[in-house]
């Protein structure tokens, strides 16, 4: 007897692009180590600097080349005592269009006790007609630090490309010491382009991006402030012992200048080499 043939639902599960990584770093006398790597499916983490440990650098791949409809990657890194970590990513990440179900990423950082943490990806592109579910939790000592950046691409400017409708959910939430202290939901769905065009959500800039630090002060927001140089439009603030910059800017070239200014701005952990190829 012959199988019966899958069901079209089946065919495209299948067919779905499905990553994740789990890494524990520790510090010890030689500075901080990886302690486990696991990588699954389609994402694997490589260590450039590994014989520099004072502050590990991880740098994430994806082989499959972007992400789209029911794809999911999920990844965790948790930071023993005095450990520091820079993690960012080989490229931009891409986000295809999607046929109907979500693009899925799922993120869960937690430094220990005076552990340091930067998450600095390169910014994720979004292609017209995508739909994206992004999640952060974050987890951190009492005093451990964080430097949180995520910028986000509209299309390529540069090749004509424009996000007309599509779907973009992005959730933030923070904790320190078990208790939230950053906590933000982004939703842009729909018509995105006309919504970027209000002035009161993007000015018709289709790049943007927030980079949180914590703990940060006034004086963490005044060094961003005092910058003249920016090429799209930069706000900046501090309350309860974090500072956060947003930004907008006109194309993906002008936002990726600008978060290298903010981030040297705040000048708490050094600018990933990947950034500035």
């Amino acid at each position: 007897m012959l199988a019966s043939a899958p069901a079209e639902s089946e065919v495209f599960a299948g067919n779905r692009s499905i990553g994740g990584i789990s890494l524990s770093v520790v510090a010890d006398a030689g500075g901080s180590r990886r302690q486990r790597v696991r990588e699954e499916g389609a994402l694997r983490v490589r260590f450039p600097n590994a014989a520099s440990r004072d502050v590990l650098e991880a740098v994430t791949v994806n082989t499959a080349g972007g992400m789209t409809g029911g794809d999911r990657f999920h990844i965790d890194i948790a930071l023993g005592a005095g450990a520091k970590l820079m993690m960012t990513t080989a490229a931009a990440e891409k986000i295809y269009r999607s046929l109907g179900p979500d693009t899925e990423i799922n993120v869960r950082l937690k430094a220990g006790a005076g552990g340091s943490l930067a998450w600095l990806p390169q910014e994720t592109i979004l292609f017209d007609q995508v739909r994206l579910r992004r999640s952060i939790e974050v987890d951190l000592a009492p005093d451990a630090s964080l430097l949180l950046a995520e910028g986000v691409v509209f299309g390529r400017s540069a090749m004509g490309e424009i996000v007309s409708q599509g779907r973009f959910f992005d959730r933030w939430r923070v904790r320190r010491g078990g208790r939230l202290v950053f906590a933000e939901s982004l939703r842009l769905e729909d018509a995105i382009a006309e919504r970027l065009a209000r002035r009161a959500v993007a000015g018709g800039a289709v790049a943007i991006a927030s980079v949180l630090t914590i703990p940060g002060d006034e004086a963490a927001a005044a060094a961003v402030a005092a910058r003249d140089d920016f090429a799209g439009e930069v706000g900046v603030s501090a309350w309860n012992g974090l500072a956060l910059a947003r930004l907008v800017a006109p194309d993906g070239a002008a936002l990726h200048r600008d978060l290298i200014a903010v981030l040297t701005a705040f000048g708490n952990m050094p600018i990933p080499r990947l950034w500035l190829n």
